[in-house]
């Protein structure tokens, strides 16, 4: 009897053991998927406050404008974009550094009205963002550039107006002289790590050759991941399709009421070779020739279309 009882004591005793274990491996699921759920809502949360913060950085026509975002945390800031839709979409997904491992989150936030250059993810706690308007030959939108205080980026021999306005921006980690020796060397003469040719308008990159119209998108080039900048390119052309679109109709309004702007014709032929834009490449000579053109005719007409 006494045998009979010792063995119901440790079969009690195992069995409360089992049942505990359990009720302890459950809890620590339990509070380590609500942790798991509550990472994932605060990425997705500053993913929607950083694409908040970028809106004070319109810079209606003016140049550059900078700021700086601080995170509490070792953060990457994933790039996406897609040109599926009439503007295509820009994303941004967070991943955050928590217990000494990267939060795995696939909650994109999108924008359609944004256009962000940087590598296809970008990684610290202090972050650079600083933007310029977009014309051809029209405000498209404005581009921005984020990078990460990680990452230096040295500027040799570049021409005096783009170091004057680098120097202005006031980065830190932008260099134009006295460049740290970690830097990523961006040049305009030689080869290295980014090459600049302002010539043939062009940024070579990882191999790759970036083609580009304007300041604004040679910064976007240089910033970058080659099929980041290329997708973002498709998308500013999708979106001057649309404007040329309202510019021409607009010009018909203005004639309605006595006032020629004479771009009726160039708009709709705009509207279209932008249409057939297919990345960089495509922003051949002919084609800025035309912007020009364009540009110059609006500024010298009676009524100005923009």
């Amino acid at each position: 009897m006494k045998n009979k009882k010792g063995v119901e004591f440790q079969f009690a005793w195992l069995f409360g053991l089992v049942v505990g274990m359990i009720i302890l491996v459950l809890a620590i699921y339990a509070v380590s998927r609500v942790i798991q759920t509550e990472e994932l809502s605060i990425d997705a949360a500053t993913a929607k406050e950083i694409g908040v913060l970028l809106n004070p950085l319109e810079t209606g026509f003016e140049s550059a404008k900078t700021t700086t975002l601080v995170l509490p945390k070792e953060t990457r800031i994933f790039n996406g974009c897609n040109n599926e839709s009439v503007f295509g979409r820009q994303t941004l997904r967070i991943s955050q550094r928590s217990f000494n491992k990267w939060t795995d989150t696939n909650i994109n936030v999108g924008f359609s009205n944004k256009y962000i250059f940087s590598e296809n993810f970008t990684e610290g706690k202090k972050f650079f963002i600083f933007s310029k308007p977009f014309e051809f030959p029209f405000k498209i939108s404005d581009v921005i550039y984020i990078t990460s205080s990680n990452k230096k980026y040295c500027f040799e021999n570049a021409p005096e107006d783009i170091s004057e306005e680098l120097s202005n921006l006031g980065q830190e980690n932008i260099f134009t002289d006295d460049c740290p020796d970690e830097s990523i060397e961006v040049c305009f003469s030689g080869n290295c790590e980014i090459k600049v040719d302002l010539f043939s308008g062009y940024v070579e990159k990882n191999s790759e050759r970036m083609h580009f119209p304007s300041d604004s998108m040679m910064y976007a080039a240089i910033f970058s991941s080659p099929e980041i900048y290329e997708c973002q390119v498709e998308r500013l052309m999708m979106r001057g399709t649309q404007l040329s679109i309202l510019y021409s109709e607009k010009s018909d309004i203005v004639a309605s009421r006595g006032c020629n702007s004479d771009l009726k014709n160039e708009l709709v032929i705009l509207s279209d070779r932008l249409n057939q834009t297919t990345g960089s490449a495509g922003l051949n000579t002919a084609l800025i020739n035309d912007i020009e053109d364009i540009k110059e005719k609006n500024e010298n007409a009676n009524c100005k279309l923009w």
